[in-house]
């Protein structure tokens, strides 16, 4: 089903007409209101009355996340006094990033998800187990705003408690499950592990995100679970989850273009990239009321594409996260993404689908250590075969990345479990 076919399927020109006039109103309420902006736009040398079109908005300047924690607590906010809901991320540097949302913005965030449930296979009526995090991370309450506008029972689990997770989708039976694919993996040792055959769970559709996964990932969880693993988009600054979505055909995340306006940029020059290329994307929240944001950078690296999908929508497609601008590690001169290393290792049979990477400099030299769980029965192979594995899957890596890789085999629940995101790499170089 289509929640909001009148946008989900509206003409270019027709979104174009509303994308403009957002924008310009936008534009005036920010240098009115926002000091922070006021100045941004000083320093570029534009007024509101420039701004005719969508079009204008490369002339305007760009937004990082350092203005958020330079602003800290409430310095980017345009309406406070009409602020509801307060979330703040859990930041690993300076200041945390503090978000507001307006009873508008609530609304507005309880539209994209029903879209975006409704993207994914959902039906009013379906119930959903929403097992990402409740309280300032803004994944569950996010996704539990949706699910009530869309008529969804939902069932509140927030995360950990796999036990009791586990226990609940069996009696309670929920088609749909909300959570990170990574706790999705985590649930899934975990019912092997009290005898449950996971293929026959109540869970239907998958709703993952919060971080990158792999195809690989999406089909370990597909097939271990025996459900329909869809990816969900979105981060907090913009309005949390609900910004993106897969549809069932699974090309591509369906971006809300008449809410946030999406541009892919080249990360050094700023410029836009040609439709399909590779690129950094940045986010206007074109009607956003509490903390409304002009061409923000989010770091994430993905390519764009504008063709009418198989489901009927005609709304932007943004790829999986192909990896990050920050999270990107630079070995001896070489780009690497996790991302990467584990769309190989989900390749090779016998591997399981949890990894770590190790970065370390020794004598002045990066090294990369990738430690690798495999199978119970693989491990329990001689050491010879083990020594063959392992160079098997050094080479796979090294054809991949281009340099040298340094291979550990351990055994299953050897890596620390995570119930949110997973932490895939510790870099002890002092940079």
């Amino acid at each position: 089903m289509i929640w909001n076919e009148p946008v989900e399927c509206a003409s270019s020109t027709k979104i174009k007409d509303i994308q403009s006039r957002y924008l310009k109103k936008l534009v005036s309420n920010l240098w009115k209101n926002s000091p922070v902006y006021r100045s941004k736009l000083n320093a570029y040398g534009i007024k509101p009355a420039q701004i005719k079109s969508i079009d204008d908005i490369k002339r305007l300047p760009f937004t990082v996340k350092d203005d958020l924690r330079d602003s800290y607590p409430f310095g980017l906010f345009t309406n406070f006094d009409k602020t509801a809901e307060i979330h703040v991320s859990s930041g690993t540097t300076g200041n945390p990033t503090v978000v507001g949302y307006t009873k508008e913005d609530i609304k507005l965030w309880s539209e994209v998800i029903a879209r975006s449930l409704a993207c994914s296979g959902a039906e009013p009526g379906d119930m959903i187990q929403v097992a990402y995090g409740y309280g300032l991370f803004t994944g569950g309450l996010g996704l539990h705003y949706g699910a009530l506008e869309m008529g969804l029972k939902v069932i509140p689990t927030s995360s950990g408690q796999t036990k009791r997770q586990l226990k609940l989708m069996t009696d309670f039976k929920p088609r749909i499950l909300a959570c990170t694919p990574s706790y999705a993996l985590f649930m899934l040792d975990e019912a092997r592990a009290l005898g449950m055959d996971p293929r026959k769970s109540s869970w239907e559709i998958g709703v993952f995100g919060a971080e990158p996964w792999s195809e690989s990932m999406r089909h370990q969880i597909e097939h271990s679970w025996n459900m329909l693993a869809t990816d969900i988009y979105g981060l907090s600054e913009i309005i949390g989850p609900g910004v993106a979505q897969e549809c069932t055909h699974k090309i591509g995340l369906h971006l809300q273009w008449d809410v946030f306006f999406p541009e892919v940029i080249d990360p050094k020059t700023g410029k836009e990239v040609k439709e399909g290329e590779r690129g950094e994307l940045v986010i206007t929240t074109l009607t956003k009321q509490g903390i409304p944001l002009l061409r923000y950078r989010t770091r994430d690296i993905v390519t764009i594409t504008y063709d009418k999908c198989q489901c009927g929508r005609t709304t932007p497609r943004i790829s999986k996260i192909l990896g990050r601008t920050d999270d990107m590690l630079i070995i001896r001169g070489i780009n690497v993404f996790p991302s990467q290393i584990e769309y190989v290792l989900l390749k090779i049979e016998g591997t399981l689908p949890h990894y770590l990477l190790v970065v370390d400099r020794k004598n002045n030299l990066d090294i990369l250590e990738v430690w690798v769980e495999v199978d119970e029965k693989m491990f329990s192979d001689e050491i010879k075969q083990l020594r063959a594995f392992e160079n098997q899957i050094k080479k796979e890596i090294e054809n991949v990345l281009g340099i040298d890789v340094l291979v550990k085999l351990v055994e299953p629940k050897t890596i620390e479990r995570s119930e949110g995101k997973a932490k895939r790499v510790i870099d002890k170089r002092k940079i």
